[in-house]
């Protein structure tokens, strides 16, 4: 919105004749700061304009945007699939926020998981996170909102193509999170809005594949767990986390991430990379994971033994006629 504002402001664009006008994901932005950006936007366009406003939750601020801007809107709600079936949900015990760290530790030493997502309700919650495992020896990732795309698009492909083990997200920036085999969510701080915890629970479990939902919960949220219960209609019981035994320690991820710079705009095809790598004695096709590919960017998931061979290999051999840098992220 920003970007789209100064054009306005600095007459390199005009609104006046806009008929229609869409506001997509509007709860996102709003948690990002940009509703005076919005608003003023919006004042500049007609007043008889169309407006479609699209967000995943309801909240106050949309109610109020909603209510400023539009003219008797009708309002369409999509209910939230509540698969039970297929995701086993506990809530753990907690005596304060400050002993969740630990709580924490003792989760991901109980399960033998390759894909962990943690949620946290805020960006300083993920970044100390963060820092509290990666000190421990965990392979973790984040995913805030206010990231630069490329950095975004970076995490999300380490983390798909199983070069990190755990991604720790907001709800905001984990929007639209799409991971096959995703087998363990936990929720650090338990949310507030009880569809949240619905969009969070149902990133597991897919295609008819079990998942786990795990919750920490100290005493200060406890409403929050029976504004769930009532939500999903359901009961869970709490569990007491001193009795789970933690026999798995931090290990390195299978995969290493490679980032060549250069991509579809350089012409640069996966069949080239893939050549690259494997071709005239080169590294074997089986330890050649995912590889993604971005206009300026592709990235390729290598087999931790193979990582060192196959970040020489592509130094030193030409695709498209032509050398491109490389480094391991």
């Amino acid at each position: 919105p920003g970007r789209l504002l100064d054009f306005v402001s600095n007459d390199n664009l005009y609104l006046g004749l806009i008929e229609l006008l869409v506001l997509d994901e509007a709860d996102r932005m709003l948690d990002m700061g940009f509703v005076d950006e919005i608003k003023d936007i919006i004042s500049h366009t007609p007043y008889d304009r169309q407006m479609l406003l699209f967000s995943a939750t309801y909240p106050e601020g949309i109610q109020a945007l909603s209510k400023e801007f539009q003219q008797q809107p009708k309002e369409i709600t999509i209910k939230a699939e509540q698969t039970k079936n297929t995701i086993i949900q506990r809530f753990y015990d907690v005596p304060k926020m400050k002993d969740k760290d630990e709580a924490l530790l003792t989760l991901l030493g109980s399960k033998a998981s390759e894909s962990t997502v943690i949620f946290c309700n805020t960006k300083i919650a993920c970044y100390e996170v963060l820092e509290f495992l990666r000190e421990r020896g965990y392979h973790a990732l984040a995913l805030v909102g206010e990231m630069e795309q490329r950095e975004r698009d970076q995490v999300l492909v380490r983390f798909s193509n199983k070069s990190a083990a755990i991604l720790i997200a907001t709800d905001v920036a984990s929007r639209g999170l799409d991971i096959d085999d995703l087998d363990l969510v936990i929720s650090y701080d338990v949310t507030r809005d009880p569809e949240v915890h619905v969009h969070r629970i149902g990133r597991t479990g897919r295609a008819g594949k079990e998942g786990l939902a795990l919750s920490l919960m100290a005493a200060s949220e406890i409403k929050k767990m029976f504004a769930i219960n009532e939500y999903m209609n359901t009961t869970f019981d709490t569990s007491d986390i001193s009795k789970l035994k933690s026999p798995y320690e931090p290990k390195k991820p299978n995969m290493v991430t490679l980032c060549i710079d250069g991509g579809k705009k350089s012409k640069l095809r996966p069949g080239d990379i893939l050549g690259a790598l494997t071709a005239d004695g080169g590294i074997p096709g089986s330890d050649v994971g995912k590889i993604n590919m971005f206009p300026n960017q592709a990235y390729v998931a290598i087999a931790r033994p193979s990582a060192r061979q196959a970040l020489k290999l592509i130094q030193e051999k030409n695709m498209k006629g032509r050398r491109f840098r490389v480094r391991r992220l």
